[in-house]
């Protein structure tokens, strides 16, 4: 029995930057179902890291789905393979595999159980040493065979049948000489595991039903009279006609073998999500250079050749809420990035190909998603404008940051008259679901919504939450500065910071700490050690990073 095992589509994930925000997981979710609706099957929506209290808050109340978590995109095993995976059971007889190798331009078989469970490898090599060792004329070949198998590929005329489906070692023995002299021969063998060839010689016949072989092949299309079949049937002998001669019929007992007995079990199963760099040593050192690829239940998924790891992924990409590499998940320069859709400034990513680049000055990735849909005349369903009108809401402080343009303001009614959602309400109703990441662990809280950035060779964290209780994080500075310089020594970086934006006020408290002479020649207003208040600064993107940006200039200067 074959078994036909799909292995990995190519897929296209649309995905946000690392530790998302609610708009950068929110854009790829509605951009991934606009993509869809157009009869894009294959692209999905994905994340770079955990969902906050926020985005939780929001995809749960909407009943909207949310993207797939990838933890990383290091080149894995499964994002190499190529087509569909041919599987054979183990109890297949050999000439059915080797037939099927042949038809199909195979160069190996995995070789697998009835629960579909990975045994053993079929290659060529393995069969040639299989038969090599089992052709010795020093001494008596054995075989492993079933009745079954022994009719199927001799295409043979069954007379009896016994234990039909029972796989037994058996030899085999050619009735080629003298009567005297086969007999001997046959009484030094253990005849209930003898396979019998010959052809009309009745005397012998009837000898060897009565010596209860396992089998009498009768070449040539031979039958038994009468009274012989009766004698089989009560000695439980198998008797079956074979329409080859008698060295036809000896050679192909031996494709009747399972591949079960001659599958290669020391090519070991790789895993799906196995890192490529692992996989190289054992790919090289396999017989036929390729290796089976296995699921978590054993199941084979697929073949990897060496050949394949010089052909593209089968794993392509489009970027939102975000276009520099220091931002994006790990592993991305493996793969085609198809598209980028931006609202932040542009970073020094460099593409092998021409892509579909859209950065547009707004308040929220999901005000460009969001009138990708109408520019395309593509209605959305409620849970997705619902999503979408929360993303523009979280990333502009409901539409109160600095970022805000008339765009965002006129997507935002859009959207709100397209739900019925009050926006103020929801606003508020927001506030309250990103407070509850307050209670976090310093080194998570900063982690939720952190970015990298480079200047002039100096790399920097900054992070940032929002909240309408800003005094809750004040009351943690020292956990907050303790987390924060961890967290720069760990990268190597300048500095790292926190940017506590108070929604109610539109101020921000502003956590630092690095290399001193930086932080020594900030000239904010400082609120206490390694802490300073911005007035009217709530925008990361628009006024803290060029802010910092000029400042990184004149310390470098």
């Amino acid at each position: 029995m074959v078994y036909y095992n799909t292995t990995m589509e190519k897929k296209l994930y649309i995905i946000g930057h690392r530790n998302p925000d609610a708009d950068s997981v929110i854009s790829a979710a509605a951009y991934a179902a606009l993509k869809q609706t157009q009869g894009m099957e294959h692209c999905f929506a994905a994340r770079a890291g955990n969902l906050n209290p926020q985005t939780e808050y929001i995809f749960e109340r909407f009943k909207a789905k949310e993207p797939e978590f990838i933890p990383d995109l290091i080149p894995k095993a499964a994002y190499y393979l190529k087509g569909a995976a041919r599987t054979v059971n183990e109890s297949t007889a050999l000439w059915e595999a080797l037939d099927l190798m042949e038809k199909e331009n195979l160069r190996v078989l995995p070789v697998v159980d009835s629960l579909g469970v990975y045994k053993s490898m079929l290659h060529y090599q393995g069969f040639a040493s299989y038969v090599i060792t089992h052709i010795n004329p020093h001494q008596k070949a054995v075989f492993p065979v079933s009745i079954d198998h022994l009719t199927g590929i001799l295409r043979a005329q069954p007379i009896t049948h016994f234990k039909r489906e029972e796989v037994a070692d058996s030899s085999i023995v050619i009735a080629a000489s003298y009567n005297r002299y086969f007999m001997e021969t046959l009484d030094h063998t253990q005849a209930c595991h003898a396979l019998v060839i010959m052809g009309d010689r009745l005397d012998l016949q009837k000898f060897c039903i009565e010596k209860k072989v396992r089998a009498l092949i009768l070449s040539n299309s031979n039958t038994l009279s009468p009274d012989l079949i009766a004698l089989a049937e009560k000695n439980g002998v198998s008797v079956m006609s074979s329409p080859y001669d008698t060295s036809s019929t000896a050679m192909l007992i031996i494709y009747s073998v399972p591949v079960g007995a001659l599958g290669d079990n020391s090519v070991p199963m790789i895993h799906l999500h196995d890192p490529i760099r692992k996989v190289r040593g054992p790919l090289s050192q396999s017989p036929s250079r390729c290796l089976p690829v296995g699921d978590d239940e054993g199941q084979v998924r697929g073949v990897l050749f060496e050949v394949d790891l010089l052909s593209e992924p089968n794993i392509e990409l489009i970027m939102v809420d975000h276009n520099e590499q220091s931002q994006a998940i790990e592993g991305i320069e493996n793969y085609r990035i198809r598209e980028v859709i931006d609202h932040h400034r542009l970073g020094n990513l460099s593409t092998q190909y021409p892509i579909t680049f859209i950065n547009k000055p707004v308040g929220a990735t999901c005000t460009i998603i969001t009138n990708l849909y109408r520019e395309q005349k593509i209605p959305m369903k409620k849970e997705i404008a619902s999503i979408l009108l929360c993303g523009i809401l979280t990333d502009t402080l409901t539409l109160k940051s600095a970022t805000t343009t008339d765009t965002d303001r006129e997507t935002a009614d859009y959207l709100a008259t397209v739900t019925g959602l009050d926006l103020e309400g929801l606003g508020r109703d927001l506030a309250v679901a990103a407070n509850q990441a307050l209670s976090l662990p310093a080194n998570e809280l900063i982690e939720l919504d952190m970015k990298e950035y480079t200047e002039g060779g100096a790399r920097f964290l900054v992070s940032q939450i929002e909240t309408n209780t800003p005094d809750t994080m004040s009351s943690r500075t020292d956990d907050i500065l303790f987390a924060l310089e961890k967290i720069c020594a760990q990268k190597n970086c300048l500095f790292s910071s926190l940017l506590v934006t108070d929604v109610t006020k539109m101020d921000s408290l502003f956590f630092i700490t690095g290399d001193r002479g930086f932080t020594g020649s900030l000239n904010f207003p400082s609120y206490a050690p390694g802490v300073y208040l911005l007035k009217g600064i709530v925008s990361r993107k628009k006024q803290l990073i060029p802010l910092l940006s000029e400042l990184l200039e004149r310390f470098a200067g």
